[in-house]
């Protein structure tokens, strides 16, 4: 049986600049690539320009920037695409998703499955701007991106393989501007996935209901009524892991300030959250756009 609708919930937005400025026949697939919900693309984005600004030790070179921001936003909707496709028979039964274009039957699979081709094709154009090893790198991540979507069916970990494959770039960054992979970018990409792990958590207990009555699997599930001292350990691995890791790669004293600024953020959102309230739970989620910025901006400074 479905829930009660709570249209504060849902992540489909009836009347918003979709309904309004695109044809109706674009509208679910700018659905399904999360157009409309752009918050994944800028947690994909922020650690992606962090780590160019590391690698760089400045101001990346702008045709990098672009690549690497158009990688982001590509990969990324091909990834919600891939999701939503796994995902279309129980998304109708979760508060959240079940107005969703597959899961309310605005398109059909094989619509959903020639869109993803040609979002992957997209994908793999950038590949010609890429050095040799920054390609071998980027072809890496593409078993998580498929495998993440059936993994709430086997793990209580889904997040953990979010984390890897959304921060990927991080390690592309490093491979393309640098030519290597150091110790500190990896670390860096490290305290990335437990950041994820920590919000995408806190995202996890607004489905959490949803969920167990599927039976479906979460970090949520697994961390219960322990879930706020759960976050808040992984938000503490995430500032020590960008703490060591930057200065391993050589960041000055200005992105030490960074980090502190993002672990008072990281400890107020601990501290609001409440995990019996998910409206709470979906805006401190959000409020991790402003963390991506302070990691980039720390980066930046800290050059």
């Amino acid at each position: 049986m479905a829930a009660v609708h709570r249209p504060d919930l849902s992540d489909i937005h009836p009347g918003d600049w979709v309904d309004r400025r695109l044809p109706s026949t674009w509208r679910p697939f700018a659905r399904l690539a999360r157009l409309d919900r752009p918050v994944g693309i800028w947690l994909t984005l922020f650690p992606c320009w962090a780590a160019l600004i590391q690698a760089s030790h400045d101001f990346p070179d702008p045709r990098q920037l672009v690549i690497f921001s158009l990688g982001a936003l590509l990969m990324r909707s091909a990834g919600a695409t891939i999701n939503d496709i796994a995902d279309r028979k129980f998304d109708g039964h979760v508060e959240r998703t079940r107005f969703r274009p597959l899961a309310s039957g605005q398109i059909g699979t094989p619509h959903a499955f020639v869109f993803l081709v040609v979002q992957l094709a997209l994908a793999a154009c950038l590949l010609f701007f890429l050095t040799p090893y920054a390609r071998l790198v980027a072809v890496c991540v593409l078993p998580l991106v498929f495998i993440y979507p059936l993994c709430k069916r086997f793990t209580h970990w889904p997040q953990a393989v979010l984390g890897a494959a959304f921060n990927w770039g991080m390690l592309m960054a490093w491979a393309q501007v640098a030519g290597h992979v150091p110790a500190g970018a990896v670390l860096m990409w490290i305290g990335a996935i437990a950041w994820q792990i920590g919000y995408d958590t806190v995202y996890a207990y607004v489905d959490v209901k949803d969920d167990t009555r599927l039976g479906l699997k979460s970090t949520a599930i697994l961390f219960g009524r322990h879930g706020k001292a759960c976050i808040g350990l992984f938000y503490g691995l995430t500032v020590m892991a960008w703490s060591i890791g930057g200065w391993l790669v050589g960041m000055s004293t200005p992105y030490a300030v960074g980090m502190l600024v993002i672990a008072a953020h990281l400890a107020w959102q601990t501290r609001q959250l409440d995990l019996a309230r998910p409206e709470v739970s979906f805006r401190l989620f959000l409020s991790n756009i402003l963390t991506g910025a302070l990691l980039a901006c720390a980066a930046f400074c800290g050059a």
